[in-house]
């Protein structure tokens, strides 16, 4: 069959494409970012945007020619690079009249565990509202609802829960309801299942996994998985808490993609639970313990790694533009004589002032540029020219600084070493 699946980088939607492929579909990999990493397997890749595909005739002929389309777009929370209204709600109803327009009767949707029974975010609120734009169509739907789904590809709460296992102490939120973890192997199974023309469909079913476990006993599955001995865990204060997802939002503000945010913070009450009874009855998959799962695919070093540096990102992307702006802020304040003084040994004369203003407006914009998703990558770079031309100068104009005790030169080096860290764990996807 010919299939088309929406959010291709996606967790869900890169295993969902890989599993057609190999069972021999031609698939269509859709997704609005360059570099999908269904690309290896998918027969031909889409560009488009969800967010922006708001009308049947922006999908017609992307999915012309196609026997079945997967939905596995979503996103969390609104901000600069997201918007939960458009995705789930408005851009899925344009693709669902599109599909009935075509005649692609066959369409599996993905929406989230219990957003039909509460809704306290505008993430399930609108995710209902696309189940309902599709469940209105003359088409062969299939609504699958998982919970929190966990795999060898990982990022969000999945990989928050491998941040937290690389912590000595183990932090716990009051108010966190239950999760009943779901195989990626078993979701994408589920799809290739349910993508056949004689399978059932019409139905709503909830992919949850076969144990109910705290936030707790993932973590410590995660840690023995690892090969860590179990960590202490402390209760993390309420206001400590807020503070927390407050921190994500301004994050998520800036571009970013934090997996603790307010929306997180209000839908992990509720936990994630339900009736796998359902799905196994219907397509005789029988879901995996966490333990299982992980029993299957030993940790390697890259786990580890990946587990270590899952806060030690966070930390980066906060002290790098930190750093930036702070020296800018200094050379034109507190700062500026003193710097204005060693221009002028360096012999610049009546230039050491504006020397010095446009050192510091360039550290500024460097900070804000790193700061910022979108610009991230531009930053970094410009950061390590920045230094680089700071070193060249500095040897040239004033070389007695590599004799400082302080070292001024010679901490420019692990700096841009810090950069280069940056670059290379930048990718969220």
């Amino acid at each position: 069959m010919k299939v088309f699946v929406t959010g291709a980088t996606g967790l869900i939607g890169s295993a969902v494409c890989a599993r057609l492929a190999a069972d021999g579909h031609e698939v269509t990999a859709m997704s609005r970012a360059e570099g999908v990493g269904a690309q290896f397997t998918a027969r031909r890749v889409a560009r488009l945007d969800m967010a922006k595909a708001l009308k049947p005739e922006d999908w017609l002929p992307h999915i012309e020619g196609h026997d079945a389309v997967v939905n596995c777009v979503g996103a969390l929370q609104d901000s600069p690079r997201e918007n939960v209204a458009a995705v789930h709600a408005a851009g899925a109803a344009a693709l669902f009249a599109a599909c009935e327009r075509l005649g692609i009767r066959r369409v599996i949707h993905f929406s989230a565990i219990g957003v039909d029974k509460a809704q306290p975010s505008a993430f399930s609120r609108t995710k209902l509202e696309g189940d309902r734009a599709l469940m209105d169509r003359d088409l062969d739907w299939v609504i699958l609802r998982p919970s929190v789904v966990l795999g060898g590809a990982v990022y969000g709460a999945s990989a928050l829960f491998r941040g937290l296992a690389a912590l000595p102490w183990l932090p716990l939120m009051r108010n966190t309801g239950e999760l009943q973890v779901v195989a990626l192997d078993d979701v994408a199974a589920t799809v290739a299942f349910f993508v056949a023309p004689s399978a059932p469909s019409r139905l709503q079913l909830e992919l949850a996994g076969p144990e109910r476990l705290s936030m707790a006993d993932v973590i410590a599955h995660y840690r023995r998985w690892l090969g860590w001995p179990p960590a202490r865990p402390f209760l993390l204060p309420e206001w400590l808490s807020t503070l927390l997802y407050r921190a994500g939002d301004l994050a998520g503000s800036l571009g970013w993609r934090p997996a603790m945010r307010s929306t997180a913070g209000k839908e992990i009450v509720r936990g994630a639970v339900g009736d796998p009874g359902p799905w196994t009855a219907a397509t005789g998959i029988e879901p995996q313990s966490l333990a299982s799962q992980l029993a299957a695919h030993p940790a390697s070093v890259q786990e580890r790694w990946f587990a270590k540096l899952f806060f030690l990102k966070a930390v980066i992307f906060v002290v790098l533009p930190f750093f930036w702006l702070a020296t800018g802020i200094v050379s034109l304040t507190t700062g500026f004589g003193i710097g204005k003084e060693l221009m002028l040994d360096a012999g610049t004369g009546p230039l050491a002032g504006p020397g010095v203003v446009a050192g510091a407006l360039a550290d500024i914009l460097v900070g804000v540029a790193i700061a910022w998703r979108r610009t991230t990558r531009f930053g970094l770079y410009a950061a390590l020219a920045l230094s680089l031309f700071y070193v060249v100068a500095g040897t040239v104009l004033l070389p007695e600084l590599w004799n400082e005790p302080l070292g001024p030169l010679m901490k420019i080096w692990p700096i841009m070493a810090l950069h280069l860290v940056g670059l290379a764990i930048l990718d969220e996807r």
